[in-house]
């Protein structure tokens, strides 16, 4: 078995360079999709597997549904390189033990990592069902992504979504709202004493919206975060202008839903006109006493909650995310993974799923 696992891990190194020099931005992952499909078919002949859209999916021998599913999920899309390599951003080059290249941290190794796992996990007898599935468009919510996906598969009793955690469980994930605020005056000549200035009656309730607290705050991602981060008003420097538009973004904790919150806040501000352009992307929540977070904490790997967006925001289901690597090296230049980090999240996630009850 070791020595399988040997072959499993080099193999995994191999298809995250492939998958790096494929450029994949959110949309456009077509061709590293059929890479991803292509890989599975070949090392899991016996799996059938599955591509909708430009996400791949397979689940393991033997799917019973009277038993619990396990899904294990990461993403192949990524953003736009930005100006600063210095190394090729579609090349993966090694150099003192690590791999650079776009994506290489988020999310290729927690992608190859969830498919070695997931393949050494295929020749063990476990109480549940396992499924694989890498997902287009995360980097973006984008609805042909888990969206998508999430409609085509069984229903998932708990998804282990890789990202770069340093192989910490985040076992809470702020969701993501954005509110279009409109606040109406009346106009008038800026020269004369008329008109009602939309932007001083504005300006308290960004200020009162900012500073709102709602009374629910969560343990481990603390309170709903509300940061105004756009404003526009006027037509030109003599007329007082008669709207200010404000945009919102807030970040939910796991307390209450999107549609809590909204509510909330359309009943605590009258004055301001506030509309969500979605409520799609929930934050997610998963108790510390469930069994995976368990045997987390008993591997000595500490939980904790997570600020960025993934796609646990899009599936219903208990989830919990975990990968290789570091978030801070996400979307940057010259993005890297160490190999090693790929090699211990492999026998990690083995750990932690190897005989999993749930």
């Amino acid at each position: 078995m070791t020595e399988n696992r040997d072959e499993i891990y080099y193999d995994s190194l191999a298809l995250l360079k492939r998958m790096v020099a494929i450029p994949s931005q959110s949309r456009q992952e077509e061709k590293v999709s059929r890479e991803v499909a292509r890989f599975l078919s070949s090392v899991l002949p016996q799996c059938d597997v599955k591509r909708l859209h430009n996400n791949v999916w397979v689940a393991a021998p033997g799917f019973d549904p009277a038993r619990p599913t396990v899904m294990l999920n990461s993403h192949i899309d990524t953003v736009k390189p930005v100006a600063g390599w210095t190394f090729p951003p579609y090349e993966a080059t090694e150099l003192d033990g690590r791999i650079y290249g776009l994506g290489s941290n988020d999310a290729g190794a927690s992608l190859v990592s969830l498919i070695a796992a997931f393949r050494i996990l295929c020749e063990k007898e476990n109480p549940y069902n396992l499924i694989f599935a890498a997902s287009a468009e995360e980097e973006v919510s984008g609805g042909n992504g888990m969206e998508l996906l999430i409609k085509e598969l069984p229903p998932v009793t708990l998804a282990v979504v890789g990202e770069p955690t340093g192989m910490r469980p985040a076992i809470a994930e702020k969701g993501l709202m954005v509110l279009d605020c409109a606040v109406r005056g009346v106009s008038g000549h800026a020269a004369r004493n008329e008109g009602e200035n939309a932007i001083y009656k504005a300006l308290p309730l960004i200020e009162a919206l900012s500073e709102y607290r709602f009374a629910k705050e969560s343990p481990v991602l603390g309170p709903v975060k509300i940061t105004v981060t756009q404003i526009a008003a006027g037509t030109q420097h003599n007329v007082v202008p008669d709207l200010c538009t404000f945009v919102a973004d807030v970040r939910p904790n796991g307390m209450y839903t999107n549609r809590e919150i909204l509510d909330q806040l359309q009943r605590e501000f009258p004055q301001c006109e506030i509309k969500a352009r979605s409520l799609r992307l929930n934050s997610s929540h998963i108790e510390e006493s469930h069994p995976f977070v368990f045997r987390c904490t008993m591997l000595g790997l500490e939980p904790f909650g997570s600020p960025t967006l993934s796609d646990q925001a899009l599936i219903p289901y208990k989830s919990v995310k975990i990968g290789p690597g570091d978030s801070a090296r996400s979307h940057t230049a010259d993005e890297y993974i160490v190999a090693d980090e790929i090699r211990e999240a492999i026998d990690i996630y083995v750990k932690l799923l190897d005989g999993l009850r749930l």
